[in-house]
């Protein structure tokens, strides 16, 4: 995936070392993305990370998302995979959960198996996140709640171009617009305030 040659012009992007996979389980909203093939349209877009005690991957990623307008196009779902990257690991914890590392790898169907790298988090609240692509030509910034701050998403656009190089042409916002009823059905309601639902 991505454009390999225009990669190889750039530094290798660097993740955030101390990033702890246990606290980055749980939801997360796509506040916006450069988009993969099936992203291009979507909205109400919604990762849900679960964490395995046992066995091989180590996590689950449920990812739902609307496949179009929010709340009347089909929703869609794609069950995927992840691990914490050994390889890019100085130090694995006897506990994998409590390993701290922002290199990941995820797998949206077999055999594939692809980076997945955590170049910006949110250390002290885990309330945000900025994930990466080795050729630059995909990242997605997440929130743990619908809305992001515009300052923030500034701030957050900015270190993708300063500190990551990214060229961000082709971002776009992903909409998030939430009813009661549709919060409900997507078992959300701890996760989104009523103060950031559409009235009904």
């Amino acid at each position: 995936m991505g454009n390999a040659s225009s990669a190889s012009k750039l530094p290798p992007l660097k993740t955030v070392a101390d990033c702890s996979a246990e606290r980055m389980m749980g939801i997360w909203f796509v506040i916006a993305v450069k988009p993969t093939a099936f992203e291009t349209k979507n909205s109400n877009a919604v990762e849900r990370y679960t964490w395995r005690e046992k066995g091989n991957p180590d996590f689950d990623i449920d990812f739902s998302y609307n496949a179009e307008e929010p709340l009347t196009s089909p929703l869609k779902s794609v069950p995927q995979k992840g691990w914490i990257d050994d390889a890019n690991t100085a130090t694995i914890a006897p506990n994998r959960m409590q390993t701290k590392t922002g290199n990941w790898k995820v797998s949206p169907l077999w055999p594939l198996k692809l980076s997945y790298l955590l170049l910006e988090v949110d250390i002290d609240n885990y309330s945000y996140c900025v994930v990466g692509y080795p050729s630059r030509a995909y990242c997605w910034i997440m929130s743990r709640t619908p809305q992001m701050k515009e300052e923030l998403f500034t701030d957050l656009t900015t270190r993708l171009k300063d500190k990551h190089q990214y060229d961000l042409e082709g971002l776009r916002m992903v909409p998030q617009k939430w009813t009661k009823a549709e919060r409900e059905k997507r078992n959300l309601a701890q996760e989104i305030p009523d103060s950031m639902l559409e009235k009904e």
